[in-house]
């Protein structure tokens, strides 16, 4: 099972940098940084699975692309940013942690503006004059 791989990772990688923190914290910080990078590598595949289902339901629903394409995104900014963020929480930087987070959300709510924009006319065009 895939998830057995990368929680023995993760847990190996734990007990290197808790032995490592206090007599090497940036080599500490390297350790977390890579196991994060090399699980996510991991995940690629699966990612890409899911994308591809995505695109199939959306093709056979009759949704426009542009909003698959739009909600991707929208996903993949959010895991990003939050990668990001933990990576900035891990090594003591909480403030650019939140920095982080808010320019996630602000990019994310900037994706959101034309399928909003989308809905409202669609709304609108159900109300009578």
């Amino acid at each position: 099972m895939e998830i057995i791989q990368i929680v023995g990772l993760g847990l190996a990688a734990t007990i290197l940098i808790v032995v490592l923190k206090g007599q090497s914290p940036q080599t500490a910080f390297l350790i977390s940084l890579v196991t994060g990078v090399f699980i996510f590598i991991f995940l690629l595949d699966k990612i890409g699975l899911v994308i591809r289902l995505l695109e199939r339901l959306s093709v056979s629903a009759g949704v426009e692309m542009i909003f698959l394409q739009t909600i991707l995104k929208i996903i993949g900014i959010a895991y990003i940013a939050e990668f990001g963020a933990q990576i900035a929480k891990d090594s003591g930087e909480g403030a650019i942690a939140s920095k982080i987070e808010l320019a996630g959300k602000i990019l994310i709510l900037v994706l959101a503006l034309p399928i909003i924009q989308r809905i409202i006319e669609l709304v609108m065009g159900l109300l009578p004059n």
